[in-house]
């Protein structure tokens, strides 16, 4: 996409992109590191990819943020969206944050970029539980 067209989106229309490309990031993440049954791994990866995971990764990203990014990560925040009645409406909101910001850079085709936050949050991450 143009960046003038990428600039225009709103923080749930990123955030609707970003989403899959952050779970494209957890799977590709299980795979890599085990060794397991696809059940194995689709566990693992949904263990990243839920409000709580991501309102962590995002704490981990924040303070990293350039003004433009961060202004991005707002306007997903501050998006008007309802959270599931299972998840904290503070992490479901921190969660779209990152799941704008992810959208957004993927759009922009800045995939260093994404793969320098993917790379800090991988080292703040603990490893999630895998039941069997």
């Amino acid at each position: 996409m143009e960046e003038a067209s990428v600039r225009r989106l709103n923080g749930l229309q990123l955030a609707f992109i970003g989403d899959t490309v952050y779970d494209l990031y957890a799977r590709g993440r299980a795979l890599e590191e085990h060794d397991e049954s696809v059940r194995q791994l689709h566990r693992r990866a949904v263990a990243r990819v839920n409000a709580a995971a991501q309102a962590r990764a995002f704490a981990a990203v924040e303070p990293l943020l350039s003004e433009e990014e961060a202004d991005v990560a707002r306007r997903g925040r501050n998006a008007h969206s309802r959270p599931p009645k299972n998840q904290d409406p503070g992490d479901y909101a921190r969660a779209t944050a990152l799941e704008a910001l992810v959208g957004y850079l993927y759009l922009l085709g800045r995939h260093s970029r994404l793969e320098e936050l993917f790379a800090a949050i991988r080292r703040t991450e603990e490893e999630p539980p895998c039941r069997k």
